[in-house]
């Protein structure tokens, strides 16, 4: 005979008993760490990340308690909070719920940084007399960034925008975790030693303080700092500061931001070219006009032929037009058509006839005058109905819960 076996527990039964525990045990508990990822959501409440060296938990700080809280941090913050300990049971994540945040110093990571800061300040790395001018009319831009961010779509999206005759170099690498800052470096010394461009952008979009860290990472901010290539820093939004931002010839407080610097110049030459261009434009466009006055005693014939090769090709673009917006259309129609079966399909497979065809049926107590939701609201005696799908049949019940 099997042994028989331990209490099997739904999922929301062990997180209660988690919760419990913790909350039972943790009613009242100072905790010390370092702030990230420190941001308020709509309705009041803040939510952040306390960490150490080698671990982390999430804590929030319900707007109930923001008055009292002692003091709102900010991203790299050594705190001392105090409250109690919970689990967040839909995503069964445990959490410290803060009462009050009290300072206690500046997190290791920002005392390193800036150790580190100081220390390549002391090099020259940071000079002002180092830096070198970004070209006004680069032709190739370089780019070290994950091809799939933020980051190069923005680049993309104003280099299209403001001149899109400059040519672009990805060069991929990933921008985030222990592996990145290898990378990232190895990609600036890449750029520089076959020399693929005339300006290079070391860029990422935004994130925690501790996803930027890469772009602080010493061999990287070495790499910016021995460029020959002059060097433009783009890495998160205008309010993050990384250290190749003092190292590179120029930071950028935004990727976008970055791709207008280069492309500034040669968008002010395309629109003086563009001006010019009109400008001879209506000069010809007058002088014709004067020529016209002297044609008057043109054939009839070569206007004729004139006009008829002017209707032939409005004929021509007209077809084409109307060619490329059938297809457009037929294309509009494909995905409408493809989306609706989609959606027919999932209506079906919701449908009440589908998850009774499935073995399922529904019980209707004709006693008590509603649909049974549970064995409890069924008693012995009980007239019911049984909708199957394909039909219904009369019962009644005879025993209920244990005495089954």
């Amino acid at each position: 005979m099997a042994a028989e076996r331990s209490r099997c527990y739904k999922v929301s039964e062990i997180t209660k008993c988690i919760k419990d525990y913790l909350e039972g045990e943790y009613f009242s508990i100072q905790i010390e760490g370092e702030v990230s990822g420190f941001k308020p959501s709509s309705s009041g409440h803040f939510y952040f990340t306390l960490k150490d060296t080698s671990a982390a938990i999430s804590a929030v700080l319900f707007s109930r308690s923001v008055k009292n809280a002692g003091y709102l941090p900010k991203d790299g913050d050594l705190v001392i909070v105090t409250g109690y300990l919970t689990v967040y049971a839909k995503s069964g994540n445990y959490q410290v719920v803060c009462n009050y945040i009290e300072k206690a110093g500046q997190g290791d990571i920002f005392a390193e940084l800036e150790k580190r800061k100081q220390r390549l300040a002391a090099e020259g790395l940071f000079d002002e007399a180092r830096k070198r001018p970004i070209p006004a009319f680069p032709r190739r831009i370089g780019v070290v960034t994950s091809p799939s961010g933020a980051a190069i779509r923005d680049i993309l999206r104003v280099l299209k925008r403001r001149n899109n005759t400059i040519d672009l170099v990805i060069l991929p690498a990933p921008v985030q975790g222990d592996e990145a800052a290898p990378v990232i470096a190895a990609q600036i010394r890449r750029a520089n030693m076959f020399r693929m461009c005339d300006v290079l952008l070391v860029s990422r979009g935004g994130g925690a303080p501790e996803d930027l860290l890469p772009f602080s990472d010493e061999e990287v901010v070495r790499a910016v700092a021995a460029s020959d290539i002059p060097t433009i820093s783009a890495v998160g939004h205008e309010i993050d500061v990384v250290l190749s931002d003092f190292a590179a010839d120029l930071r950028a407080p935004t990727p976008s931001a970055a791709a207008e610097v280069v492309s500034r110049e040669s968008e002010n030459v395309i629109s003086r070219i563009l001006e010019c261009s009109q400008s001879i434009k209506n000069e010809m466009l007058a002088r014709l006009d004067r020529a016209s006055l002297v044609m008057k005693n043109c054939s009839k014939d070569n206007l004729k032929r004139s006009m008829e090769g002017f209707l032939d090709d409005l004929h021509q673009r007209l077809d084409d037009e109307k060619d490329d917006l059938i297809r457009g259309t037929r294309d509009i129609l494909k995905e409408t058509r493809h989306s609706l079966e989609l959606a027919s399909g999932s209506l079906k497979a919701s449908s009440p006839e589908t998850i009774l065809k499935r073995g399922y049926a529904a019980v209707y107590n004709r006693s008590s005058d509603r649909y049974a939701g549970s064995a409890a609201s069924i008693k012995a005696g009980d007239r019911l109905k049984i909708t199957f799908w394909d039909g219904t049949a009369a019962a009644v019940a005879e025993k209920k819960g244990e005495e089954v």
